[in-house]
């Protein structure tokens, strides 16, 4: 960033060896440059403890690793065109944004452009919800939850209203018959408050004969039943059994004096309404569906860990059937595509995919242009971040882009 605020193309430096995503971490925390000279820039609390990106390089540029040979990249990838694409979108007007791009548990490159820092966390929207659904896989595998059985077998509140022969797996592939169904922050917020808003929804359609988008309500339904299943609130068990193994920090329920780091989305808005996100009180109350803020790297981690499975975190049959099994091909019906749902992720060329040409790749999508994915066949992660977008279309064909150009590199 040049002393008039003008955005400065990054800078690009080589590592000799892959950096272990697992031993990305120091306590040490400084302030960012310049802080106070720009409303965008996410400054960092001196006294917050959660672990941090080591930044061995200074400013804001691309780091790369080359591979050592024992990975199943053999050379190191060319990055350019990532690199290029990025600032582009730059030169463009996107104010800021941050790719990382890993394979068999190693960061390979990152970059970060515009006012933020490495180490700048972004609201990642409904890119949330795979996480949130990993949750549950942990539970079907030690807890016996099974799809096929009725949510009110394990939150009987849920099946007023004609809600009693709601499936689990209609839930988590989007068929359940509810999208529209609110949750107000404050509800949402108090455990006793939520169980009566859900229990008030009704049905907009018999379950499972349509497949519509669930922008918030199915994953509030998986939130409770992780807290009443695990006897833990639903934050702080995805911090204990999924990002915390993966040596990632709470990406959930994270209070507003803790988020002075997160960039500030104020070109993200509701492509409906207009109107601009509350995305702090969504951070802070941690909404299962759109409420988690991470770093373009935590989030490529995250799926590395999908792939992998390094901490032994899900039973490996229930991770292959939640990455891999379609279980809705039913179509989207504005844009006449198909779901391709599983029950966690979307895979392959389904509704909201954005990663190209390979069929077994998975991820997800969220407002503002947020996207990541894994892909099994070659093994990489990718994740893009970005400030957001008042252009709804114009943001997700950003992250498009930029996504399609990652996967090509490994095919």
């Amino acid at each position: 960033m040049s002393a008039n605020g003008c955005r400065q193309a990054s800078t690009v430096r080589f590592r000799t060896e892959p950096t272990p995503l697992s031993r990305r971490w120091t306590s040490k925390v400084s302030s960012p440059p310049c802080a106070s000279n720009s409303k965008h820039w996410a400054t960092s609390k001196t006294n917050d403890r959660r672990p941090r990106h080591r930044n061995d390089l200074e400013g804001r540029e691309a780091v790369f690793a080359s591979d050592s040979g024992d990975l199943a990249m053999t050379k190191l990838p060319d990055l350019s065109r990532l690199t290029e694409a990025a600032e582009e979108e730059i030169s463009r007007g996107l104010l800021a944004c941050q790719w990382a791009l890993a394979r068999n548990g190693k960061l390979i490159g990152t970059q970060t452009l515009g006012p933020v820092q490495p180490e700048t966390r972004f609201w990642i929207a409904s890119a949330t919800k795979p996480m949130v659904a990993s949750a549950i896989w942990i539970l079907m595998d030690e807890h016996g939850l099974e799809l096929d059985h009725p949510v009110a077998e394990y939150l009987p509140e849920f099946a007023e209203n004609g809600k009693g022969r709601v499936t689990l797996e209609q839930v988590m592939v989007m068929t359940a018959g509810f999208p529209n169904a609110s949750m107000a922050p404050a509800d949402g917020g108090d455990p006793e408050r939520r169980r009566k808003r859900m229990a008030s929804w009704t049905l907009e359609w018999d379950p499972g004969t349509r497949y519509v988008y669930h922008g918030a309500s199915a994953h509030w339904v998986l939130a409770e039943l992780i807290e009443r299943v695990s006897q833990r609130p639903f934050c702080d068990f995805i911090e204990q059994r999924i990002t915390a193994p993966l040596g990632l920090p709470r990406a959930l329920g994270i209070p507003r004096a803790e988020q002075t780091d997160v960039a500030q989305m104020s070109e993200a808005a509701d492509p409906q309404t207009r109107s601009e996100f509350d995305y702090a009180t969504k951070i802070e109350i941690g909404e299962p569906g759109g409420g988690a803020i991470m770093t373009a790297p935590d989030l490529a981690h995250f799926y590395q860990g999908l792939l992998n499975n390094p901490a032994q975190q899900w039973e490996p049959s229930v991770l292959a059937d939640g990455t891999g099994h379609i279980r809705c091909r039913l179509l989207e019906e504005s844009l006449q595509m198909p779901a391709n749902r599983t029950t966690g992720v979307v895979v392959g060329a389904g509704f909201g995919s954005a990663w190209g040409d390979s069929e077994s790749a998975f991820g997800w999508t969220g407002v503002g242009g947020q996207i990541a994915f894994g892909d099994p066949t070659s093994g990489i992660s990718f994740a893009f971040l970005q400030m957001g977008d008042h252009d709804p279309t114009r943001a997700f064909m950003r992250g498009a882009r930029l996504s399609r150009r990652a996967l090509r590199l490994a095919l």
